[in-house]
């Protein structure tokens, strides 16, 4: 099972960007962030058309997150990351697909910091992180994957101080990421490559990208049930490349289908569903 994360950074703008990369790449389920599409724009009719069933949410102009899969349908659990019913931006959205539980994600950039956006980070991180530990709870077989907004550790960007007062860096965002690691959730990438710089994101300023000055930012979690099931993890670097490029790479994990009792699997996945009362 083929499992990607991709910041399309406006899906009808670069909606033949993505088709191409489906086609050539053939994710089982995909995690899309960053529509910047109102809900009834979104481009459900050449997803299908590509052999891809959806769910999402949508937002005119900013945010937006979808989940896509391969020849099934997506069992919507959540459109919203609990904790505050207030929060109107579409920046999450979790649903079950072949037994796994998956959770798409936009985490907040947060920039400038200090100040009411970094707050609003922060204090998404920590929902994300209460959920997160409510998911592992279940015992069901859970991937968090999306844009993060969070550069691990210097490691996980190009040598610069260019960066340093950026809320992607600061010490409160690194160690919201190490507490969510620290439930037990295993870093898809790093798992697979544990030393050396890797990027899934070059910004369109300053020729970063012909430099290859990159940062790593969007990243695969997989809980402890599916930690034994990962095989393999990369980076599509050149689709960054490609002509009217989205300014991150599709980044991918693939982990082994369950050999036996498949269907328990589906329905530990789909149990949260049914405890927070479906498809909103």
């Amino acid at each position: 099972m083929k499992v990607a994360t991709f910041n399309i950074n406006n899906v009808n703008k670069r909606l033949s960007n993505l088709l191409g990369w489906l086609a050539a790449a053939r994710p089982d389920v995909v995690c899309l962030q960053e529509l910047k599409a109102a809900h009834h724009a979104f481009p459900i009719a050449a997803i299908e058309a590509a052999g891809y069933r959806a769910a999402w949410q949508g937002q005119a102009s900013w945010n937006g997150v979808a989940i896509l899969a391969r020849g099934a349908e997506p069992v919507v659990t959540c459109r919203a990351l609990p904790g505050d019913p207030a929060d109107t931006q579409a920046r999450y959205i979790e649903a079950a697909v072949n037994g796994v539980l998956i959770g798409c994600l936009y985490l907040p950039n947060g920039n400038p910091q200090p100040g009411p956006k970094f707050d609003y980070k922060l204090a998404w991180f920590e929902r994300l992180i209460g959920h997160a530990a409510a998911l592992q709870a279940t015992g069901a077989p859970v991937v968090l994957a999306g844009d993060y907004n969070v550069v691990p550790t210097d490691a996980d960007i190009y040598p610069s101080k260019s960066w340093g007062n950026d809320a992607l860096l600061q010490p409160g965002s690194r160690d919201a990421f190490r507490r969510l690691l620290a439930q037990g959730w295993t870093d898809a990438l790093r798992a697979h490559q544990p030393t050396g710089p890797i990027y899934t994101f070059w910004d369109y300023k300053r020729d970063r990208w012909q430099r290859d000055a990159g940062l790593r930012i969007d990243h695969i979690l997989v809980n402890t049930p599916l930690r034994d099931r990962l095989r393999s993890a990369g980076v599509d670097r050149e689709e960054r490349g490609r002509e009217g490029a989205s300014d991150h790479a599709p980044v991918w994990a693939v982990l082994d289908r369950p050999s036996a009792h498949a269907g328990t699997g589906r329905r530990r996945a789909e149990a949260p569903a049914r405890r927070r009362g479906g498809e909103a």
